[in-house]
């Protein structure tokens, strides 16, 4: 499948894949998703403004390395991936694998700012905790100040950080940008809002895509927090009691959702995280529809989408997305998958 290679000049162009179980899989485009969706239905937003998350950095031999925030851990602590020298125009496989930093090492960012590594994961030793020289506010200026938007080789350019926003990007918590809301203008919202479908959000901190790192790759997701208000758990729990369907837009509202269903066995309103992986045999128990991005078959997006459609309608479905030139990753086109209401308890996916 062809990646697209720029953010879309025009959002509401973007292409749709539609799968239901009516009528198997359907061209559209997103300035049309108000026809596929009914009044009494519920559409469910990642609100998180994406963060710069890309920092470039020296260790104490001034050897150049690149600090990737992966989750924020509180006061001046995050998650982090390192990456050997070189930029994102070089794909994350190819990359030389980072110098082997022991805990204590300090790493250089800027002039006057510095990371310290305090831990390092027996997933992979490029998965580390550090800590920031500066707290609070001077840290989230030094991260806006010396970051930049996670990126990666199949982009043609830099990209700024206006353009990894959604509409109604709110906190900032993402490292990488929520895509699958990203072409979903005030536009099509307020059209949504007019023919009786209700809208709620969320904030659920995204983390990466890749690593290159095949062991780390293969433990992605990674433990990643949410935060769910009570407002969007009363609109939840009023569209199951009317028969509506639940539509998470994105893949992190689906696991913010199902995750704290799964860890609670009810919805529970503030901060939480989660660490659930969602794949075929997986029971949803809270969403009945997703929105999101056309995924190669290989990634672990497309892993979750199987909790949705058996492969008996994906497949084909992304034969002819392929053939008719859809294109994946951020700034790429979409797929809407609706089970019926009746399907969200049962073994059965859409298929």
């Amino acid at each position: 499948m062809i990646p697209a290679t720029k953010p879309q000049s025009n959002r509401s162009e973007t292409r749709m894949l539609v799968l239901n179980a009516e009528q198997g899989f359907q061209d559209a485009c997103i300035s049309e998703l108000p026809a596929f969706l009914r009044r009494g239905d519920l559409l469910v937003v990642n609100d998180a403004a994406t963060l710069p998350a890309s920092l470039q950095a020296r260790t104490a031999s001034l050897t150049p390395i690149e600090i990737r925030l992966v989750r924020y851990l509180g006061e001046s602590d995050w998650k982090a991936v390192l990456f050997g020298e070189g930029s994102w125009r070089i794909p994350t496989e190819l990359r030389d694998p980072p110098l082997k930093l022991p805990v204590g090492a300090v790493l250089g960012i800027g002039d006057a700012v510095s990371a310290q590594i305090l831990n390092i994961s027996r997933i992979s030793d490029r998965l580390v905790t550090i800590r920031f020289s500066l707290q609070d506010s001077e840290m989230w200026k030094a991260i806006y100040t010396y970051g930049r938007p996670i990126q990666y080789a199949y982009l043609n350019n830099s990209l700024s950080l206006w353009s990894v926003q959604t509409s109604y990007a709110a906190r900032p918590w993402s490292v990488e940008m929520p895509s699958a809301g990203l072409p979903l203008t005030w536009k099509v919202l307020l059209e949504l809002k007019r023919n009786g479908i209700e809208i709620a959000w969320l904030t659920h901190a995204a983390g990466l895509s890749a690593t290159g790192d095949e062991d780390l790759d293969d433990s992605l997701p990674l433990t990643e927090t949410f935060d769910i208000p009570q407002s969007t758990i009363d609109a939840i729990d009023r569209c199951h009691v009317r028969g509506g369907r639940v539509v998470a837009v994105g893949t992190t509202v689906v696991r913010a959702l199902e995750g704290c269903f799964a860890s609670h066995g009810r919805l529970v309103s503030g901060q939480n995280e989660t660490d659930l992986r969602i794949g075929g045999d997986f029971r949803l128990q809270v969403v009945h529809g997703i929105l999101t991005g056309v995924h190669d078959p290989a990634q672990s997006h497309f892993r979750l989408l199987r909790s949705f459609a058996s492969d008996k309608i994906l497949r084909p479905a992304w034969r002819h997305a392929t053939e008719a030139g859809y294109r994946c990753h951020e700034f790429g086109d979409l797929c809407l998958i609706l089970r019926r209401v009746r399907d969200l308890h049962s073994d059965e996916s859409l298929s």
